[in-house]
């Protein structure tokens, strides 16, 4: 793997996002259906938050036993997308390398990186696992 390879090559380009105003069972719905582990908030295409499956874990309102719509129904009144993502994200440039995502996701603080232009759009996302999937085609 050439360490100054763009994160172009690996990034997840065509990203599941919500917005502010939806709800946030919208987002435990996207994550089970489609098994991703990170939907960034947008307004416009602007990158405003993040929420992983680790914020939706910290809610602590599921049980094994919730049916999915009454825990629907409990996430949506008692949370807003506002109040559970992440604002304050770590994020990288669509021209920046792998190696400089690797760099930043190798601290473990976090699996995911929003991948923006100068504008702050939302590009992409670039996650642990696509790197290590990138790694493991190299070799």
């Amino acid at each position: 793997m050439k360490n100054l390879d763009p994160i172009s090559h690996v990034i997840t380009a065509n990203v599941h996002t919500v917005s502010i105003d939806q709800k946030l069972s919208t987002v435990r719905k996207m994550m089970a259906e489609n098994q991703i582990h990170h939907v960034p908030v947008v307004n416009d295409r602007k990158l405003v938050g993040l929420i992983s499956a680790t914020d939706m874990l910290k809610l602590n309102i599921a049980s094994a036993k919730t049916n999915t719509k009454l825990l629907d129904e409990l996430i949506d009144q008692q949370y807003t997308i506002e109040q559970v993502m992440q604002k304050n994200l770590v994020t990288i440039n669509i021209r920046d390398s792998m190696r400089k995502a690797a760099h930043i996701l190798s601290n473990g603080l976090f699996h995911s990186l929003p991948v923006i232009d100068d504008d702050r759009n939302l590009i992409g996302i670039i996650t642990s696992t696509d790197l290590i999937r990138y790694l493991a085609k190299s070799y």
